[in-house]
C-alpha cells in the first residue's frame, strides 16, 4: 500500500515513583506520564522511522532525600501524533481520539512515589500496548471505482499532484489537496484508491480506506458515464449500476455515511455518446425503483442516494471543473451554515431553561 501508514501499535510506560524517606517521612516523587500531542505535519510514518523501536518510556520520579524531602516528579514524554487519530486500546477497544492540533491523550500515567501510604516503597508507572488508527480529516472524500478519473479529478481542482495513469488501481494511498478559491477559503479533499465490488469484504484495495471516509463531512462520488469493467472475467456495468453498488459497498461498511451530504460528478463527457448517457442516466436516477431488476437483488442497496448536485464533467477537457468547485463551495457553506443555526438554537434553549 506504499508509503502509507494508517495504523501504528506502540508500547508505552509511565515512569516509576521515587522512594520515599521513612526516617523523615519524605515522599518521593511521582513518575512521569507519556502523552500523544497532535501536532500539524506529523505521520505515523515519521513517527515509526524516528523511534523502530516503537517504545516510549517517561522517566522516573526522585528519590526522596534530605535535602528534598519531596522528589521531584519524572519528566514526561511527548509523543507528537497526526490530527485525526484514534486511540485504541490492544483488545480493540478505543480509549481516545485526538482530532485537533493541540489536543493531548494521557496515554500511559506514572507511578506514585514512596510515602506512608505506600510504606515508603514507590509504584511502578501504568505500562499497555496501544494502536493509534488514523483516520483522514477532510471536507470532502472523493469515492468511485478504479479509473473512474479521481486523480486527474483531484490534480485539476487542487494543487496535489497524485499519480495518474490509464490503468486501474493508480492510487494506492490516500492523497490529500485543497481547493483554493477567489477569497481565499481552502477545502480540504481526500482522494481514496478505488472500491471495487466486495470492498466491504476485504476484496481490492479500497477496504483498507474506507475508514476514512467516515470522517470526511461530505462525499463526491466520481462516476465514469461509460461505465466501468475491472477485468475480461467480470462483468460490465452501466454508470447507474456502479452508482448503486458504490452505494451498496458504502452501506455494508457503515450505513451512516449515507446520512452525509452527496454530490455526484460525472466523468468523461467529452467521449464519444456521453450526452446519451447523461441523459438516460438523469431518468435512471429520478426513478431508480423503476431500474432495480438491472442488478442481482443480493447487490441492491437497502436505501438509494439523494444527490444535492449532479455535475457533469470532464478532466480531459476541463468541462465543468470550475461548475464542480462552485457546487463543492455551496454545500460546505450550507452545512456549515446549518451547524451554526443548530448551535445558535441549542444554545438559546439552555439559557431558557436555565431561566
Amino acid at each position: 500500500f506504499g508509503n502509507f501508514i494508517d495504523d501504528l501499535r506502540l508500547y508505552v510506560r509511565g515512569g516509576t515513583g521515587g522512594m520515599g524517606y521513612p526516617r523523615l517521612g519524605g515522599e518521593g516523587g511521582r513518575g512521569g506520564d507519556v502523552w500523544f500531542v497532535a501536532r500539524e505535519r506529523t505521520t505515523l510514518k515519521s513517527i515509526k522511522e524516528r523511534y523502530p523501536q516503537k517504545r516510549f518510556v517517561a522517566g522516573a520520579g526522585a528519590n526522596s532525600s534530605v535535602k528534598a524531602l519531596k522528589g521531584e516528579k519524572g519528566k514526561d514524554c511527548e509523543v507528537h501524533v497526526p490530527p485525526g487519530i484514534s486511540v485504541l486500546c490492544d483488545d480493540g477497544k478505543q480509549i481516545g481520539e485526538l482530532n485537533a492540533p493541540g489536543e493531548r491523550f494521557l496515554a500511559a500515567r506514572g507511578g506514585v512515589g514512596g510515602s506512608l501510604v505506600t510504606n515508603f516503597m514507590p509504584c511502578k508507572g501504568q505500562r499497555r500496548i496501544v494502536r493509534l488508527d488514523l483516520k483522514l480529516i477532510a471536507d470532502v472524500g472523493l469515492v468511485g471505482f478504479p479509473n473512474a478519473g479521481k486523480s486527474s479529478l483531484l490534480s485539476k481542482i487542487s494543487h496535489a499532484k497524485p499519480q495518474i495513469a490509464d490503468y486501474a488501481f493508480t492510487t494506492v494511498q490516500p492523497e490529500l489537496g485543497k481547493i483554493m478559491y477567489a477569497d481565499y477559503k481552502q477545502i480540504s479533499v481526500a482522494d481514496l484508491p478505488g472500491l471495487i465490488e466486495g470492498a466491504h469484504e476485504n476484496k481490492g484495495m479500497g477496504h483498507k480506506f474506507l475508514k476514512h471516509v467516515e470522517r470526511t463531512k461530505q462525499l463526491l462520488l466520481v462516476v465514469d458515464i461509460s461505465g466501468f469493467q475491472l477485468s475480461m472475467k467480470t462483468q460490465f456495468r452501466t454508470a447507474f449500476e456502479t452508482i448503486l453498488l458504490l452505494t451498496k459497498e458504502l452501506e455494508l461498511y457503515n450505513e451512516e455515511l449515507l446520512t452525509k451530504p452527496v454530490l455526484l460528478a460525472i466523468n468523461k463527457m467529452d467521449l464519444p455518446c456521453a450526452k446519451d448517457n447523461l441523459s438516460e442516466l438523469k431518468k435512471q436516477l429520478q426513478n431508480p425503483q423503476d431500474f432495480l431488476h438491472l442488478l442481482q437483488e443480493e447487490m441492491i442497496p437497502a436505501n438509494t442516494l439523494e444527490f444535492k448536485d449532479i455535475i457533469p464533467m470532464s478532466t480531459y477537457t476541463g468541462e465543468g471543473i470550475e461548475e464542480l468547485k462552485s457546487c463543492i463551495r455551496k454545500s460546505i457553506d450550507e452545512e456549515a451554515e446549518q451547524k451554526n443555526e443548530e448551535y445558535r438554537k441549542k444554545k438559546l434553549l439552555l439559557l431558557q431553561t436555565s431561566k
